[in-house]
């Protein structure tokens, strides 16, 4: 299946909202759309005139915007609400619900990786085990009770160890109430499903839902 490889920041301009798809990048005045918010790099604000967009354009761009934040192909993405579709409770929460218990948004979550596209990585290079076995999934979808942990040879790999450790620097500010991690054990578990207001994800999924029910 094909992925997109090219440049990220684009698409947070497309949306004119950060998707955080660079990690820690992203709060810094690197970042693309901060640089592009700020003006031309001579002190004056460039202003485009944009056209108007319909009600179809509006979901349209709602929609690619959550799928852009997680990372995910068209093809994949629909299926994912397909699934949400048949579950009981609301359609948008129970989409996104499932966004965030893809295996590669826990791992991003926990602090294991920087950006969804790092995490997915590390994660289909079979660095990580679900209850002593090893997933390199990205799309697995974690349970309540699932314990996720850091191979033992993988641990001494820098990229993983320094995650970790800025995990660790933040006492658990950042991850979110829905998990649990131990940096010193490199292990993490999963609480409970997330709820709408434990989700980040910067979008109106009602607009997604309409998208998709049109």
């Amino acid at each position: 299946m094909s992925r997109y490889t090219g440049p990220v920041c684009r698409f947070c301009k497309a949306e004119s909202a950060k998707l955080f798809l660079k990690g820690d990048r992203c709060y810094t005045e690197k970042c693309a759309l901060t640089r592009s918010e700020a003006g031309d790099g001579k002190g004056k604000k460039v202003s485009r005139p944009r056209a108007k967009v319909s009600e179809y354009g509006i979901r349209l761009r709602e929609k690619q915007k959550l799928r852009r934040f997680y990372g995910i192909q068209e093809s994949q993405f629909r299926r994912f609400y397909s699934i949400a579709e048949k579950m009981q409770g609301q359609t948008g929460h129970n989409f996104l619900q499932l966004l965030e218990r893809r295996f590669d948004n826990v791992v991003l979550r926990l602090g294991l990786g920087v950006s969804r596209a790092q995490a997915r990585q590390l994660v289909m290079h079979g660095h990580f085990l679900i209850n002593g076995k090893k997933v390199d999934i990205p799309s697995y979808l974690v349970e309540p009770g699932d314990v996720i942990t850091v191979k033992e040879k993988s641990r001494t790999i820098p990229v993983i160890k320094d995650n970790a450790e800025a995990a660790a620097a933040k006492k658990g500010g950042g991850t979110p109430d829905w998990l649990e991690f131990d940096a010193a054990k490199f292990e993490g578990k999963v609480i409970s499903v997330p709820t709408r207001e434990q989700v980040d994800a910067p979008v109106t999924e009602q607009l997604v839902v309409e998208f998709y029910a049109r």
